[in-house]
């Protein structure tokens, strides 16, 4: 009867245990010196040598000829042990027996010595699978047992295990086997089995074990079946996978956005005999294989798949954002485990290369962010494209006119006036950048013709200016520019002063109360600057005023904090000390006199500014 290959070269002692040497000669050396513990627990991935192991411990324990700790694989307790004949050692599948009614008649039949070996070991497959009762039945008997018993659980999952069981055992974590070490283990059994097994098959089902010796004999044990020498093309084309070279140019066309040319190739691998899940798992890998390359260049070598070279990995990160590799391999992570569930595998590979070529088709923030990253790309290369077109596109440097010959000397009497030689402008003086606009000095006016005497008028009977306060003097108007043929405008005549005065006198809502409520606004937090404008305010003789319409506005400013700031800017504004009073109601009206005074004031501000324009 045939025996499959992972059951028959299943290895009999550990040091045919392959690439877990840390566990191995710790196990050997607690049974060559009789120090092995009561439980055990294996943890790992599949296929890495869990319940190898365990059965190699039992039939060390028991062995009646040990051999350095290793079973000697001929005595009547090995030889029971390993066809199973033997039922003080037990091997339980804890997803079939995960009830506490099992656990029960376990532990109640544990008591017993052994029958015909030295120590009755229970190995628990899968222990993760028993349920919470369970593992409290099992815990006592884990906690103190017997002289003659052991326990050996195993499990790929270790963090289903209650913490109670966990530090009752003593736990090895098993390795992912290396490929190095799977191939060399490959190529071993293929010679004992006569299977033309050539070095690139066995290297490619190295690398799709995954660090699982068992599903690397299953592999090949299938690939055998075939028939003929089991190269790389073979392996592949007997599992249904795409290969290398097709997955990359499936990927190439992904990279460049051509849904068309990616359609036609996943077409052309499904007509092959694809599996439509392998073929997106292997694309899979390989974006992950450039998403390292591209976040993590110098030290990627231990992480990648080995199933690209590094060249072909670095041609295909040339030009791509790490951004691309991520949204690639998100996608194909969703779609892949998606594919569990569909009712048509091809149309949803097919949705997923479509999504993969546009990001647009998301329907998500992804499209957005692609958007913006092509932009991104599109202006990092802008200016180096317009450093490089600029030579050629510069316009060529227009020569120098010839000069004009000189035109015949015309007589004296003859020439018109604009011949005649100006005598040189005076020199403007430089302007002051650290002078305010009003202080700058006028440029002196140009020297022109006197214009012609323009027919006497009757001087114009100006009106008796209202009488102006002391505080607000008029300021002096310079001399009037000259126009041409005009006579020019009678104004009062004024000075441009350094800076304005500030007014004494009562203004009543003026450019005073303005200032101060806007010099106010940016000292005081946003809740205090709207109770503000809703008020308005006088500004008379030191006595700042300020009007409110309520009560609640007047509570709402009534405290040191505003009080302090409007008399800080009105001692500012004013140049001596003000005083603030809070008032519900509105502010006087504006007086003849008042309004007056407020006018004579911007008259004579708007003539200086006009007269230094």
């Amino acid at each position: 009867m045939y025996q499959a290959l992972y059951r028959k070269w299943r290895p009999k002692t550990f040091a045919d245990v392959t690439g877990q040497a840390h566990i191995t000669e710790t196990l050997q050396k607690q049974v060559a010196e009789g120090r092995t513990s009561h439980a055990y627990l294996f943890t790992g991935t599949r296929g890495t040598g869990k319940t190898t192991c365990a059965k190699i411990l039992a039939k060390a324990v028991n062995c009646e000829h040990p051999v350095d700790g290793n079973p000697c694989c001929a005595c009547p307790s090995c030889l029971g042990i390993e066809n199973g004949s033997f039922l003080d050692v037990l091997e339980l599948d804890a997803a079939s027996n995960n009830g506490v009614d099992q656990v029960r008649a376990l532990r109640d039949e544990a008591i017993y010595s052994p029958a015909r070996v030295k120590k009755r070991v229970y190995i628990i497959d899968e222990v993760h699978m028993l349920s919470i009762s369970a593992f409290n039945a099992l815990l006592k008997i884990l906690e103190e047992p017997p002289e003659h018993l052991m326990f050996i659980l195993a499990t790929t999952e270790l963090h289903k295990v209650p913490a109670t069981i966990l530090s009752r055992c003593q736990r090895f974590s098993f390795r992912r086997i290396q490929p190095k070490d799977i191939e060399a283990r490959l190529q071993y059994v293929a010679r004992q089995e006569n299977i033309p097994l050539t070095e690139s098959g066995a290297e490619l089902l190295s690398r799709l074990a995954d660090g699982a010796l068992r599903d690397a004999l299953s592999l090949l044990d299938q690939c055998a079946a075939a028939g003929g020498n089991l190269d790389a093309q073979a392996v592949l084309d007997t599992l249904g996978l795409a290969g290398g070279l097709q997955t990359v140019k499936l990927l190439e066309t992904i990279l460049q956005r051509d849904a068309q040319a990616a359609l036609l190739q996943l077409n052309e691998l499904y007509q092959g005999g694809k599996d439509i899940g392998a073929v997106l798992g292997e694309l899979s890998t390989l974006t992950r294989d450039l998403l390292l390359c591209k976040t993590a260049p110098q030290g990627c070598a231990a992480l990648l798949s080995g199933s690209f070279d590094a060249e072909t990995l670095k041609r295909l990160c040339q030009g791509q954002s790490t951004q691309r590799f991520l949204y690639l391999s998100a996608t194909l992570q969703q779609c892949t485990a998606d594919l569990y569930y569909s009712a048509n595998r091809r149309t949803d590979a097919e949705l997923c290369l479509l999504r993969l070529c546009d990001e647009g088709l998301s329907g998500d923030l992804t499209a957005l962010t692609a958007r913006m990253q092509r932009l991104e790309d599109r202006m990092a290369v802008l200016p180096e494209a317009i450093r490089q077109s600029a030579p050629a596109e510069a316009p060529a440097r227009p020569q120098k006119a010839a000069k004009p010959a000189p035109k015949p000397a015309r007589p004296a009497d003859d020439a018109p006036p604009w011949d005649d030689d100006r005598p040189p402008l005076p020199e403007e003086p430089p302007i002051r950048e650290d002078l305010p606009p009003w202080d700058v000095p006028a440029p002196p006016a140009k020297r022109e013709t006197p214009p012609p005497a323009a027919p006497a008028r009757e001087p114009v009977r100006q009106p008796e200016a209202p009488p102006v306060r002391e505080s607000a003097p008029i300021r002096q108007t310079p001399p009037a520019r000259e126009t041409g043929g005009f006579a020019p405008a009678i104004r009062p005549a004024e000075a441009a002063p350094s800076a304005p005065a500030a007014p004494t006198s009562p203004t009543v809502n003026g450019e005073l109360w303005r200032q101060l409520s806007e010099g106010c606004k940016g000292q005081l937090p946003p809740m205090y600057r709207a109770f503000l404008d809703l008020c308005r305010g006088t500004v008379a003789d030191g006595v700042i005023q300020v009007y409110a319409p309520d009560d609640i506005t007047k509570g709402r400013l009534d405290n040191d904090r505003v009080l302090g700031v409007l008399r800080a800017q009105g001692e500012s504004l004013t140049g001596g000390p003000v005083q603030v009073r809070l008032i519900v109601g509105t502010p006087p009206a504006v007086t003849p006199d008042q309004r007056r005074e407020m006018l004579i004031q911007f008259g004579s501000q708007f003539d200086a500014v006009r007269i230094e324009d």
